[in-house]
């Protein structure tokens, strides 16, 4: 530090910062669990000329956001993580059931399940109590597992479906620069956009009652449904 310049003073919380750095674990592109290797729909949909700029690429996104992740992935998210929470099985398995069962396609439905695999064991690499016991059961969603590690690491539920929403967010735009291709620039352009909208997405989400969770996006069901047969892929869905 130069001479005569003060050391920064620290006017932060004093809340326990070790919740935000584990959040911020959970969603690093750097977790093994595949993340990279998915595009949900978006390869066929470049393919068919539907996305072909940055300003397409986010209107697919943020149709996304407001729809399926604010009335879908949130609320079961939410609900997964209080089952894990207060370590009810049963419950675990219904928000979980209920989550494949609106997965519209194969492609997508083999995503949660492949992902969730790999969380599961990373759970147990991790030690968390309870995760070898339930692992049959988190193997089946990946929603499930980022669930139980933020209930298990005592995560805010909010900063929770946020983490949640950005690591979605992140790894869709990534697959974007790739296949449109973009640059990097416009891909953070993107990041930035919608990361404004994320915070008031995920108060709808957390509103929701159960009778009001379910969510259609037909074009990433039809992208999606013929991206299973895309004659050249480089990515898994």
């Amino acid at each position: 530090m130069a001479p005569g310049i003060p050391m920064a003073q620290d006017t932060g919380s004093t809340d326990d910062p070790l919740p935000l750095l584990r959040l911020l674990q959970l969603v690093s592109p750097s977790l093994p669990i595949g993340g990279f290797a998915y595009s949900q729909g978006i390869e066929w949909a470049v393919e068919a000329g539907w996305i072909r700029s940055a300003e397409q690429l986010q209107a697919w996104l943020l149709d996304q956001l407001g729809n399926s992740l604010v009335n879908l992935d949130l609320p079961l998210l939410a609900r997964m993580y209080d089952a894990a929470r207060v370590r009810d099985l049963a419950a675990m398995i219904h928000w979980i059931d209920w989550l494949l069962a609106a997965r519209e396609t194969s492609e997508l439905r083999a995503e949660e399940a492949n992902r969730g695999r790999a969380l599961a064991d990373l759970l147990i690499a991790w030690e968390l109590t309870g995760a070898r016991d339930w692992k049959t059961t988190l193997a089946r969603s990946q929603a499930a597992g980022f669930a139980f590690a933020a209930a298990a690491w005592a995560i805010p539920v909010r900063n929770t479906a946020l983490g949640y929403a950005w690591g979605w967010l992140e790894n869709l735009v990534l697959a974007g620069i790739k296949i449109i291709p973009l640059g990097r620039a416009q891909g953070q352009r993107i990041l930035q956009r919608l990361a404004a909208e994320v915070p008031a997405a995920v108060a709808r989400a957390l509103a929701l009652a159960d009778h009001e969770i379910g969510a259609s996006t037909p074009a990433l069901a039809i992208a999606s449904s013929a991206h299973e047969t895309q004659y050249t892929r480089l990515f898994r869905s």
